[in-house]
Parts: structure tokens; sequence; C-alpha cells
């Protein structure tokens, strides 16, 4: 089991946190790379879109979880 490793980012001028287990964190950093976007605006957009009683952790593993799912279905 991997440790949960606390990262911070400044998105939209402002430094905020999120704790993610490595596993999660590299295919976050892939997906960017993939799209194309910096890491934080990737967690930006994620930042900008996820539910606001959903915590940014949570959504940043939906996401990547969401990824996942969408690349196995091609």
């Amino acid at each position: 089991m991997n440790a949960v490793e606390k990262r911070s980012v400044t998105i939209r001028g402002h430094r905020t946190s999120y704790s993610l287990e490595k596993p999660f964190y590299d295919d976050l950093v892939a997906i960017a790379a993939t799209r194309k976007l910096t890491l934080a605006a990737l967690v930006a957009e994620v930042d900008e879109t996820r539910p606001r009683d959903t915590n940014l952790s949570s959504a940043l593993r939906l996401y990547v979880l969401g990824w996942a799912k969408r690349s196995a279905d091609v």
C-alpha cells in the first residue's frame, strides 16, 4: 500500500494542497502531459468542475479513475 503524500499547488493565485497516493499522482502527471497541460492547470480544471461538497483530493482521484475507464473503453 502506498502512503498518501501531501502536495501544494497554486491555482488562480492562491496556494492549496491535496493528498494523493503515488500511483494517483503519477497518473495525474501523465494525464497532464498527454493533454499538454501543466499539472497546476489540470488541478485547477478539476477544482473548477468539482462539486463543492467534494474535497479536491477526492475529485482528483475520481478524475484519474474516470480517465482510466474512458481509456479502457477505447
